[in-house]
C-alpha cells in the first residue's frame, strides 16, 4: 500500500505545483466563491455551460496545498461532462470524505474515481476534510446558480 500512498501523494502534489484550468471566464458565466473560515482557504469556480454540458471551468483562489489540489483535480474531472455526470462525480467525491466505514473504499470503486481517488487519505485527517470538499461544495452552489 505504501506505493499506492506514494502515487497518491505525487498525484496531490502534481495539481499543487501545476494547477489545472486556472484563471477567469468572463461573464456570462456563473461565479462562485467559497471560503472556509476556519483556515483561510478561498476558491472562486467561474463556470461556463453548454446545453447541459461544462463547457469551461476556470478557478481562482488561494489556501492550503489539500484546498488547491482538490480544487484542480475537481475541475479536471468535471470538465467536458454533463451536468447529470457532475452531480454524480460531486457526489461519489463527497462519499469518498465521509467517515462511514460503509463508504465503498474498494480498489474497483477508487479506480472509477480516478485521480481523484487520490485525496482519499483526507479523511485520515478530519480538520482537512473541509480543506479537500470546499472547492467541491462552491462547484455544488454553482450548478445549482445556473440559470434553468
Amino acid at each position: 500500500m505504501n506505493s499506492l500512498d506514494d502515487l497518491y501523494r505525487e498525484i496531490i502534489l502534481d495539481h499543487y505545483r501545476t494547477p489545472r484550468n486556472r484563471g477567469e471566464l468572463p461573464p456570462p458565466a456563473v461565479r462562485v466563491e467559497g471560503f472556509n473560515p476556519l483556515c483561510g482557504d478561498e476558491i472562486v469556480v467561474h463556470l461556463a455551460v453548454t446545453d447541459g454540458v461544462i463547457a469551461d471551468i476556470k478557478l481562482t483562489g488561494q489556501g492550503c496545498s489539500i484546498s488547491q489540489a482538490s480544487s484542480s483535480l475537481m475541475s479536471a474531472a468535471v470538465k467536458g461532462k454533463s451536468l447529470e455526470q457532475v452531480r454524480a462525480v460531486i457526489s461519489s467525491f463527497k462519499q469518498l470524505m465521509t467517515l462511514e466505514e460503509s463508504v465503498d473504499q474498494s480498489p474497483a470503486n477508487l479506480r472509477s474515481l480516478g485521480e481523484i481517488a487520490a485525496l482519499q487519505g483526507v479523511v485520515k485527517f478530519p480538520v482537512r476534510i473541509k480543506c479537500a470538499t470546499l472547492a467541491w461544495n462552491t462547484l455544488a452552489q454553482a450548478l445549482d446558480e445556473l440559470p434553468s
